[in-house]
């Protein structure tokens, strides 16, 4: 076989519908990997944190891009391959549609008796057959010819309609997802009682762009929050402390003479802002907290998202004081409503605030950040540092109680828990392909219902000397087809008799 002979034959097994399904189902299987491993476009710290906990297995996946499925090399080439293949399969069948439906519908066959369905009916006066069956047919809508003796109907061309409308759809859907994804970014925000941040890079506190973004895309406008409320519940006694609603008040500009406008974000409720949406995806407590040095000058001022541990908000926050004499850092924890164990342990028995307590451990030395290489703000790199309270320090971690001021140990000053914050953590989204995804996908259901629903059917009725025959023909299964002809040739011979009358 010559080259050519080679592309044409490719060429027809890239675009049959066996294959376009084939493709669609390995599409399918490629992006389970992305709901089973964390992907760096929407969990990037997830992805830091499969790297600490599986360091060996990690960079294999990596290597095979299980971390970037939806961007990775094979899941496009599946994705480009099944976008060429509809398209071949789609075209032609559209031409070849096109032309059915201009055509007139085939000749009577020789042999009514070949049929799939087929009746005879045998009459003395029948001379005007052809033009009560043409009338008959038309009304039931068919598509009729008539000649000689004979008459041709033929509908159901609806089904292909529909069949092919599913499929462009498909294509649709495709080209909606890769412009959609190419041009989305998905942003996050930690943003603490009375805070404010700005819809530009610089904000944020990670972003994943899509392979077409650019900072331009990013529309103007602000937003802070006002206040965060938790609803817990107190009337269940098996599940008092489980929250039962967030909400999240803030007040948006779009720029910065406007007057503010006040939002709520929820649970599955977003707040929509042109060219973002923003969605409520955490929350938790930020302690305000005051470091001063052994002179009284303020080294570390302000309120610290601590992350949730349990359900009952024990939560881990970690300041780090780069500015004074010597370098240190604190672990922390927070507790809203504090209670000791058995074994001695603190633990929180309440996710509200109401006999809050921290408690902290701390470190002095390099704490790397003169290094070039980003930190984890949620994390203390205690390798090249050395713990001066708490611990197997030999000094007592300090606790403080609301309002409360303790001595740091070896002269670092002192520190104050002033007083408690809510955060809300943010999630800023845009993604403008979702409109147009949600369009086909609703073509693409009326078009594979109407192709499942609309039957393809031909109908011949022929005048013969004895009375008349009737035959139908149907593509796919058609379970009423003899049920078809029998109604046919019983209204043709009812107005057969009252023809006669």
């Amino acid at each position: 076989m010559s080259l050519a002979g080679w592309a044409r034959w490719t060429w027809r097994q890239l675009t049959s519908m066996r294959t376009a399904l084939l493709l669609l189902l390995m599409l399918a299987v490629a992006a389970v990997p992305g709901s089973v491993f964390p992907q760096r476009s929407a969990d990037p710290n997830g992805v830091a944190q499969y790297f600490d906990n599986y360091p060996e297995v990690a960079p294999i996946l990596d290597a095979v891009q299980l971390f970037d499925v939806y961007t990775s090399a094979w899941f496009s080439a599946i994705y480009i391959l099944l976008f060429i293949s509809l398209i071949g399969c789609v075209v032609p069948r559209t031409g070849v549609h096109w032309n059915n439906l201009r055509s007139a519908p085939p000749a009577a066959p020789k042999l009514f008796s070949r049929m799939p369905a087929h009746a005879t009916v045998k009459l003395a006066k029948n001379s005007d057959l052809p033009e009560r069956a043409e009338m008959l047919l038309r009304k039931q809508g068919y598509r009729v010819v008539r000649k000689g003796k004979s008459v041709s109907a033929e509908r159901g061309y609806l089904r292909e309609t529909g069949n092919l409308v599913f499929h462009f759809s498909l294509i649709g859907v495709l080209i909606a997802v890769g412009i959609g994804g190419g041009t989305s970014f998905s942003a996050q925000r930690v943003l603490v009682e009375g805070e404010t941040f700005v819809n530009n890079l610089a904000s944020y506190d990670s972003l994943s762009p899509g392979t077409f973004f650019n900072e331009q895309m990013l529309v103007p406008f602000s937003v802070s929050l006002d206040n965060f409320e938790v609803d817990f519940d107190l009337k269940n006694r098996t599940n008092v402390g489980t929250p039962l609603d967030f909400r999240a008040y803030v007040s948006s500009k779009l720029s910065p003479d406007d007057a503010p406008q006040k939002g709520l974000i929820r649970v599955n409720e977003p707040l929509a802002m042109p060219g973002a949406n923003l969605y409520l995806t955490g929350n938790g407590y930020a302690p305000h907290i005051t470091i001063r040095d052994v002179d009284g000058n303020v080294t570390y001022a302000g309120a610290t998202p601590f992350l949730p541990q349990s359900s009952t908000y024990t939560s881990l926050g970690v300041l780090k004081v780069p500015d004074a004499e010597q370098q240190f850092g604190i672990v922390s924890f927070f507790y809203p409503t504090v209670d000791t164990l058995t074994t001695g342990a603190l633990t929180s028995i309440y996710p509200a605030p109401i006999d809050p307590l921290l408690t902290m451990n701390v470190y002095v030395g390099d704490l790397g950040l003169d290094g070039g290489v980003p930190r984890n703000v949620y994390a203390l790199d205690t390798s090249k540092m050395k713990q001066v309270a708490g611990g197997k320090s030999g000094v007592k971690g300090l606790r403080l109680q609301l309002g409360e001021t303790a001595e740091l140990p070896n002269g670092l000053g002192s520190v104050s828990f002033d007083s408690i914050k809510r955060f809300a953590s943010l999630d800023v989204s845009y993604n403008p392909g979702g409109l147009w995804v949600l369009i086909f996908a609703l073509l693409s259901l009326a078009g594979v219902t109407t192709s499942l629903l609309v039957p393809r059917r031909r109908v011949w009725v022929r005048n013969t000397d004895e009375g008349f025959e009737v035959a139908a023909l149907a593509r796919g299964d058609d379970p009423i087809l003899e049920k078809v002809v029998a109604d046919v040739a019983a209204e043709l011979k009812a107005t057969n008799k009252k023809g006669k009358k």
